[in-house]
């Protein structure tokens, strides 16, 4: 009897592991079926691009993963009971299906978190998503010469929105509102440039500045003051998809399930969960951040984890660390901050447009990498010799074996783009 797998999610994290996966196991020994609500593959890290106006490129899933024998299951995650091993899905038709598996990788990500600020849900736009970077570059396009445009939140997300928007509407007025010092966890060099680049686009900055409420033609600071919007774009943050949070799996406050170091639920051995889904620690048993460079590597790791489980393989370790966060700055400037391991900025940073030039080459190296999901891996497929998952999640050290020397990149393969 084939194992079958299922993937929820098809993003950088699930479209990778499902690749992944298809490129270690033999195909007459697993089912892999990667489920998705959209048939396309979208690049989140562009979507400030997509609002601002500009088209992306078509990657339709079924070119992906063609010939990889990855099954594409297009349907809308509704329910997952991890105690039966069901997954419950809505078709585009509106048909409902139950999907059973023996292995679960669970990559749903995050949206938009609104922080629960009034009048954010009914005014708010937001770009965590395609459908909300669409529906807000709509409402750019119908906006007059001189306008306000809002960004509340002063991470790498709002910074990438608020100077793609200035730069494609010159003739707009462009103003971020965020709680702390603008760039504040950017080096010196950093802060200093993204200053000259306000500067240059005429972006106003409200540093310090709580935004307590939002209406459709203003949000309310903290200290009891109002800033014109006639458009209000919300990056304060990413809220975990709710689905986790509903089912028995062991989930931190925030819905996202925690995993040990091979990205194994300690709760149920036979579901992973990766991306913006997982707790997951980084150096110094920091939480990653939810972004892209820390849900491919955690993408890596788990697919070689399940190969290595269903083979009788030695366990992989995918170093989990950052080296840089890579920042556009509308189409011709950018900001490369390098860190630590941890996520801390150092004095060395990378400015303008080689820094632009560097951002794009990620953004499509990105892409390239989900679209090729087989490069690079063995040309021969391993056998599965255990149908069943092993027991209990192990404890965090001796879940995490030896390097294999596969899969050597750690986050630094996806530098960081999103706060």
């Amino acid at each position: 009897m084939q194992h079958r797998i299922i993937v929820l999610g098809a993003g950088y994290t699930g479209a990778t592991a499902a690749g992944r996966i298809a490129g270690r196991l033999h195909r007459d020994d697993v089912t892999i079926t990667l489920v998705n609500a959209e048939p396309d593959f979208v690049e989140r890290v562009r979507l400030h691009q997509l609002a601002a106006g500009q088209d992306l490129t078509p990657r339709p899933l079924a070119e992906m993963f063609g010939g990889t024998g990855v099954e594409l299951k297009y349907a809308e995650v509704t329910g997952v009971d991890v105690d039966r091993r069901t997954v419950a899905v809505a078709t585009a038709h509106g048909g409902a299906e139950e999907l059973e598996y023996d292995t679960l990788v669970y990559a749903l990500g995050s949206g938009w978190n609104d922080q629960g600020v009034p009048g954010t849900a009914e005014h708010a736009y937001e770009i965590a998503s395609r459908s909300g970077a669409l529906r807000l570059r709509e409402r750019l396009a119908g906006l007059d010469a001189g306008q306000q445009v809002v960004v509340v939140g002063g991470g790498l997300t709002g910074l990438e929105a608020a100077t793609e928007i200035a730069e494609a509407r010159p003739d707009l007025s462009v103003a971020l509102a965020t709680d702390g010092a603008l760039g504040d966890s950017l080096s010196d060099k950093g802060r200093g440039h993204l200053r000259k680049v306000f500067a240059a686009l005429g972006i106003t900055a409200h540093e310090r500045t709580t935004v307590t409420a939002v209406a459709a033609d203003r949000v309310t600071t903290g200290d009891g003051g109002a800033i014109p919007a006639a458009v209000t774009v919300w990056t304060t943050g990413f809220a975990a998809h709710p689905i986790a949070k509903a089912t028995t799996l062991d989930v931190t406050g925030t819905g996202q399930i925690v995993v040990d170091a091979t990205m194994r639920s300690v709760s149920h051995p036979d579901v992973y969960a990766i991306g913006d889904a997982a707790l997951v620690a980084g150096p110094g048993d920091k939480p990653l951040r939810m972004s892209c460079a820390s849900g491919v590597p955690t993408a890596w790791q788990a697919a070689d984890a399940i190969a290595a489980r269903l083979t009788g393989g030695k366990l992989p370790k995918v170093p989990l660390r950052y080296f840089n966060q890579c920042i556009s700055l509308g189409r011709r400037d950018g900001l490369i901050q390098y860190v630590t391991a941890d996520d801390r900025a150092v004095r060395a940073a990378l400015t303008g447009r080689l820094a632009a030039g560097y951002k794009e080459l990620v953004c499509k190296g990105a892409a390239w990498g989900v679209a090729h999901p087989l490069l690079g891996l063995p040309a021969r497929r391993r056998r599965v010799t255990r149908q069943a998952p092993l027991g209990p999640s192990a404890p965090r050290a001796a879940a995490t074996g030896d390097a294999s020397g596969e899969g050597g990149l750690g986050a630094a393969g996806v530098p960081a783009t999103h706060a």
